[in-house]
C-alpha cells in the first residue's frame, strides 16, 4: 500500500513528504534498527526511492545507518531537536495536574493524546479511582486519528485540506483494522464533534468502553493533542456526558494558558 503517493507529482515537496514520513517510521522502532524491508513494505515506495531518501538523512544527522546489518536508526540531530523542542513546549507537563485534577473528580482513567502525522499516541493515561475502569488505551498505544475519543477530537479540529490529507492516509488502515470506523461513521462523528465542540466515542473500538474528549491547540493554534476520560459504557450515560465535558472544557483552557506561559517564558518548566 502507497500510503505517500507514490502516484503523484514528484516535486520537491513530496520529496520533503517522504523523507518525514520514513523518519518517522525509523522513530517508531522504539531504538530498534528498522531494516530497509519494513520500510518498502510501510510505504510501497521502491528500494531505490527509499535509499536515496534515507541517505538525505543520514547527511543531515537525522537517521544513521547500523554498519553490519545496515538497518536504520535515530541519528544524534533527532536528539538535538528533541531538546530543543521539548524545552519549548512541554505538553505533558502543562497537562499534568490537569489529568490529576479530572481523574480525581470523575473516578475515571484520563488520557492525554499527542498527534503524530496521522496518528495519535497516547502520552500518559492518569488512573481513576472507580473500581471498574476503562483499560482500552495505554501509555504509548498508537492509532489512526478519529479512533477513540481523543483521536477523534484531534480529527474533527484539523482544517480542512489537513483532515482530507489525513484521511486519504488512515481511510485503509481503518478498513483493515479498525471495523465500527467506516467512512460514514467518521464523516458523521466529525462533524458532530465540531457541533458540540468534544468528541464522543460511543464503544466503537472496544463495546463497553465509552469515552469523551476535546482537543488542545498550542499558543498559535496548532493542534497539538486531546485530552479524554473513558469508563465502562454504563457510566457515561448522556447527562454524566455533560458534566464530564464541562470538566474537560475547563481543563483545556487551563492547559492552554499553561502552554502560552511556556511559550512566553521561552522554555518548558524544569
Amino acid at each position: 500500500m502507497d500510503v505517500l503517493g507514490a502516484g503523484k507529482d514528484s516535486g520537491g515537496a513530496q520529496s520533503v513528504d517522504r523523507a518525514l514520513a520514513l523518519l518517522s517510521l525509523v522513530g517508531q522502532g522504539g531504538g530498534s534498527p528498522v531494516p530497509m524491508t519494513a520500510l518498502t513494505d510501510a510505504t510501497g515506495l521502491s528500494r531505490p526511492t527509499v535509499r536515496r531518501l534515507m541517505l538525505a538523512l543520514i547527511r543531515a544527522g537525522m537517521v544513521e545507518q547500523d554498519a553490519k546489518t545496515r538497518a536504520y536508526v535515530l541519528g544524534s540531530e533527532v536528539y538535538q531537536l528533541g531538546l530543543m523542542a521539548a524545552r519549548r513546549m512541554d505538553v505533558l507537563g502543562a497537562a499534568a495536574d490537569s489529568l490529576q485534577r479530572l481523574a480525581a473528580e470523575s473516578g475515571d482513567n484520563t488520557y492525554l493524546s499527542l498527534r503524530r502525522g496521522s496518528y495519535a499516541v497516547c502520552a500518559h493515561r492518569e488512573e481513576g479511582t472507580y473500581p471498574i475502569r476503562s483499560q482500552a488505551l495505554k501509555t504509548g498505544d498508537r492509532h489512526p486519528l478519529g479512533v477513540g475519543a481523543g483521536a477523534m477530537a484531534l480529527l474533527a479540529a484539523l482544517d480542512d485540506d489537513d483532515r482530507a490529507g489525513v484521511l486519504d492516509v488512515i481511510t485503509p488502515l481503518l478498513a483493515e483494522g479498525y471495523l465500527g470506523y467506516t467512512p460514514d461513521v467518521v464523516a458523521r462523528s466529525v462533524v458532530e464533534t465540531q457541533a458540540r465542540g468534544w468528541a464522543l466515542n460511543p464503544g466503537l473500538y472496544l463495546s463497553n468502553s465509552w469515552a469523551i474528549g476535546a482537543a488542545l491547540h498550542g499558543p498559535g493554534g496548532e493542534v497539538l493533542g486531546a485530552i479524554s476520560i473513558a469508563a465502562i459504557d454504563t457510566r457515561m450515560q448522556p447527562d454524566r456526558q455533560e458534566k464530564l465535558a464541562a470538566l474537560l472544557r475547563r481543563e483545556v483552557a487551563q492547559v492552554e494558558s499553561n502552554l502560552r506561559k511556556q511559550m512566553q517564558s521561552g522554555h518548558a518548566p524544569d
